[in-house]
């Protein structure tokens, strides 16, 4: 059984010289505002895991209102709900990601987000898609007050891949 999850985060700059995105640091002239580390390409790509499977947002799984959360790691977090899924039977096959931001460029980070989250996840890096785009100087965005990420994602139950996918292969 194959299921569709689409998952998004947004968040606000603030005072820093970095952000993370994909998992990496990258070098930026603001931080991002959020109780974890503001990772919103992973936070969009569990959320759309978890939305998969019916089981929540990461809200729910990691609340803000936990002290426990304050600066989490998100790949961390990423793990936690692999592995959740796993234990309902499932894997990821693909993610196709995009951010929006006027600021930093991803370009030269790409390759490096794709290898952190393909690692995470168990996938081969031709299963990660990250793209990014900037919102042409409209809206907050453009004024670079903050940044956008959206993720999809394919889930398979285990067994459907015994004799490849839907017994097509």
């Amino acid at each position: 059984m194959l299921k569709i999850g689409q998952g998004i985060d947004v968040h606000a700059f603030c005072e820093g010289d970095f952000v993370t995105l994909g998992g990496i640091q990258i070098p930026h002239t603001h931080g991002i505002k959020a109780h974890s580390d503001g990772d919103v390409l992973l936070h969009a790509l569990m959320d759309a895991m978890l939305g998969a499977l019916a089981l929540g947002d990461i809200g729910m799984h990691f609340p803000d209102t936990d002290p426990a959360f304050k600066g989490a790691d998100s790949k961390k977090m990423l793990k936690t709900v692999n592995d959740l899924i796993k234990s309902k039977g499932y894997f990821v096959i693909n993610a196709d990601m995009t951010v929006i931001c006027e600021a930093p460029k991803l370009a030269p980070h790409n390759t490096a987000m794709r290898e952190c989250i393909a690692s995470i996840l168990a996938v081969g890096v031709d299963c990660v898609s990250i793209k990014a785009t900037t919102n042409e100087k409209m809206g907050w965005i453009g004024r670079g007050e903050g940044i956008y990420a959206s993720a999809v994602v394919l889930l398979a139950k285990s067994q459907a891949f015994s004799g490849g996918i839907l017994g097509l292969v």
